[in-house]
């Protein structure tokens, strides 16, 4: 169950904690990193009472989840720069931190529509009997099998889903308050448990997203279609191991507090979201400070006790929320000597890969869609799937893993002009590709000329099916890796600061013994989403680390 800590804990009383060496800029409490995780967990700090400040290296706050207007030509037409979609943010994280009041408006996304070479499309529409029509174009047997699938799959996600609210225990710490906590968690997860729901579960866990598919499904359009969840953002195509979990958590609705968290284009993009989550904080009287990279984190005797930003200015207060790539936070704003050895290594093993690049296209007019003649607004608005089979989303991957740039990329596609008409003037529009792969090593250099290279097939398969594509685009912006790394602190250019492979999740992310969102540093919690719950436009991680914050405190006054 989501639960708002201020509930929980009237007040957070820090002052008093803070020595006399932290009376000039002294607060009680700073959060480094300005992403949506760190003002989540700014403005829960706030809603308590603490005094806040949030230091945040670039410009703006938000991180991957911004807004831009990339095209001199073009000043008022606005992209959702990295970050496209909102995902799993609960209602109640909205509304404890009153997001719509500062401007926070999702419209939903269409039904996935996945075009193919030349003709035709598969389309998951919601009506199940023009839905079962359009699958039986394909196989007959794959339109019959499809509601058993989203039922199991919905069946999956509704067990694993709310373990994504809880903190994971320290699996195998033999301490007596560890071996509670492990028995409780396991405890709850008997509730609506079977021999055969255990034995999908662990299918999730080790199988592919092409294999488990491949149980329900013949046709390879409707599995091509079907396997995107599962790699999106992935160093990994739909053959690799560990897939079917990633497909699983994009399905996840209920988080455990009986409301449905709903995939969709914020208003005003992304960044209007981060703006909606910073105004929130301030209005609870947290501080922002932009243009304030942190350079090292304070430690005395084992304990976090503020920050110095370039320039050599210092913030001082008794507790630190770091929501940075825990190669940041761990290995550069920390001295390795003031850390465990074992936890140094795993943080240098930590798996950021990514591959994945950005396209955003400013348009002078929309063309009509091969398979939409008449503008239907649930295929414009839709997410766009460029995966005709599972064999093209694997061979992609492979030239990528082979050092070279897919030949032909995948792509989510959308166009969020379709719904929000503040991104464009009227009669243009706005087109967003997150497409993959190109080779994770590309990370270490620019490439631009290779990128761009690459957006133009990326350009020639949209022009397939949306023909004159090419003749409405009047600006083109192309992010890769290394720019997501070094403008965007997005290490890899993985935009869930790590991946998600299954050595990565739960009580292993980012390292055994510290997935709780407490760090070895004494006073210093993590919140990035390369912890539990991170992984998307979520929130989860900011609001869970404050809930720890929270308990920690409770049994200090025990």
């Amino acid at each position: 169950m989501l639960s708002d800590p201020v509930r929980r804990l009237d007040i957070v009383d820090l002052a008093r904690e803070r020595t006399p060496a932290m009376a000039a800029n002294g607060y009680d409490a700073i959060v480094i990193g300005g992403g949506h995780n760190g003002l989540v967990a700014a403005g829960y700090l706030a809603k308590m009472g603490a005094r806040v400040v949030v230091l945040e290296a670039r410009e703006k706050t938000g991180g991957a989840a911004d807004t831009s207007a990339p095209f001199p030509d073009h000043p008022d037409v606005r992209v959702t720069t990295l970050s496209y979609v909102m995902s799993l943010m609960p209602p109640t994280l909205v509304r404890d931190l009153r997001l719509e009041s500062f401007g926070y408006r999702v419209f939903p996304m269409g039904p996935l529509y996945s075009p193919l070479p030349g003709d035709g499309a598969i389309r998951l529409v919601e009506d199940r009997d023009e839905l079962r029509e359009r699958l039986a174009r394909f196989s007959k047997r794959d339109a019959d099998a499809y509601g058993d699938w989203t039922a199991w799959i919905e069946r999956s996600a509704a067990l694993l889903g709310p373990v994504l609210m809880e903190t994971p225990p320290k699996v195998g710490s033999t301490a007596p308050g560890d071996v509670i906590e492990q028995a409780r968690f396991l405890l709850r997860r008997r509730r609506g448990m079977s021999v055969r729901q255990a034995a999908d579960i662990t299918k999730l866990f080790t199988m592919s997203a092409a294999d488990l598919l491949s149980e329900w499904f013949k046709s390879e359009e409707v599995m091509g279609a079907l396997s995107t969840d599962g790699i999106i953002g992935t160093w990994a195509g739909p053959e690799e191991p560990g897939t079917a979990y990633v497909l699983m958590h994009h399905s996840v609705g209920d988080l455990g507090d009986g409301q449905i968290s709903a995939w969709g284009y914020p208003e005003g993009g992304m960044g209007a979201v981060s703006l909606a989550l910073q105004r929130s904080a301030e209005s609870f009287g947290a501080e922002v400070r932009v243009n304030a990279p942190v350079e090292r984190v304070l430690v005395r005797d084992g304990r976090a006790v503020g920050a110095v930003i370039e320039g050599g200015e210092e913030f001082h207060a008794p507790l630190l929320v770091t929501a940075c790539h825990p190669a940041i936070a761990f290995l550069e704003h920390l001295d390795r000597n003031e850390l465990p050895d074992t936890f140094v290594r795993d943080i240098e093993s930590w798996k950021t890969r990514s591959g994945t690049v950005k396209v955003n296209l400013a348009l002078s007019h929309l063309p009509q869609f091969r398979d939409d003649p008449g503008g239907d607004p649930e295929i414009r608005g839709a997410s766009i799937m460029i995966a005709p089979s599972i064999r093209y989303l694997e061979r992609a991957f492979e030239e990528a893993r082979d050092g070279r740039a897919a030949t032909a990329p995948f792509s989510e596609t959308c166009v969020p002009s379709v719904f929000d008409r503040t991104l464009a003037p009227e009669g243009m529009h706005v087109m967003s590709m997150f497409t993959q792969w190109v080779p994770h090593e590309w990370a270490d250099e620019r490439h631009q000329e290779e990128l761009e290279a690459y957006a133009d097939r990326m350009i020639d398969i949209h022009e397939d099916f949306i023909p004159g594509l090419k003749e409405a685009i009047v600006g083109r912006q192309v992010i890769g890796p290394w720019q997501m790394e070094h403008e965007w602190g997005l290490i890899g250019g993985n935009i869930f600061h790590g991946e998600l492979a299954p050595n990565q999740l739960f009580h292993m992310r980012p390292a055994p013994g510290y997935a709780d969102y407490r760090t070895p540093i004494r006073g210093l919690y993590q919140a990035s989403s390369a912890t539990h719950a991170g992984g998307g436009v979520t929130g989860l991680p900011g609001h869970h680390a404050v809930r720890e914050i929270v308990r920690d405190r409770k049994r200090r006054r025990r």
